[in-house]
């Protein structure tokens, strides 16, 4: 990857868009690239919009905020509304299709809508703690940023002292990661 992936994840606070963020960027330090990964919360801590500016790439990253985003991801309405602006036509607009009626809201000027259906799949096949570990594998699946090896790592690496008082739950990372990323296949 020679050119620097901007990622823009939003969602409301408590969806886990922040901890998606760190993790994918543990996870391309860990591949020896360059991460800068900056939140930024909603006024209310809980119940605000949440947004994560990541940037990926093999060279030194200038400046923490971008115009536009290679990728964005929106996992409410107003998560939508808040990131119209970082979209143009080379933007790949990802967002969750268990939101009513944001159909209307999307940007129109999208290089690429992708839907799916995250807490759909979270709640009736895995586990609602698992939502943005779902999210996390559409990333990685939309836009090769890291590999899944490595996201499994970081996810280890973040989550391990969780994983060895219950070992369901690294299965239950794991397999939500691939799951996003089947989400991401299957859209395209």
């Amino acid at each position: 990857m020679s050119k620097t992936v901007k990622i823009a994840l939003a969602g409301e606070g408590g969806q886990g868009v922040q901890s998606v963020a760190e993790i994918i960027a543990e996870a391309a330090n860990e591949e020896g690239r360059e991460a800068l990964y900056i939140p930024n919360f909603g006024v209310e801590q809980r119940g605000g919009v949440s947004v994560a500016y990541l940037q990926i790439g093999t060279e030194h990253i200038g400046s923490p905020k971008f115009q536009k985003a290679d990728i964005v991801m929106a996992l409410s309405d107003r998560a939508v509304k808040r990131t119209r602006q970082y979209v143009d036509e080379r933007t790949t607009f990802v967002y969750d299709t268990s939101i009513e009626g944001v159909e209307e809201e999307l940007p129109k000027n999208a290089g690429r809508i992708l839907g799916i259906p995250a807490i759909e799949v979270s709640k009736n096949e895995l586990h609602p703690r698992v939502f943005n570990i779902i999210i996390m594998g559409a990333v990685i699946k939309a836009t090769g940023v890291v590999s899944e090896e490595e996201a499994r790592a970081a996810i280890e690496k973040k989550l391990g002292y969780k994983f060895e008082q219950n070992p369901d739950l690294r299965e239950l990372n794991f397999k939500a990661i691939a799951r996003g990323m089947e989400l991401v296949e299957k859209a395209q």
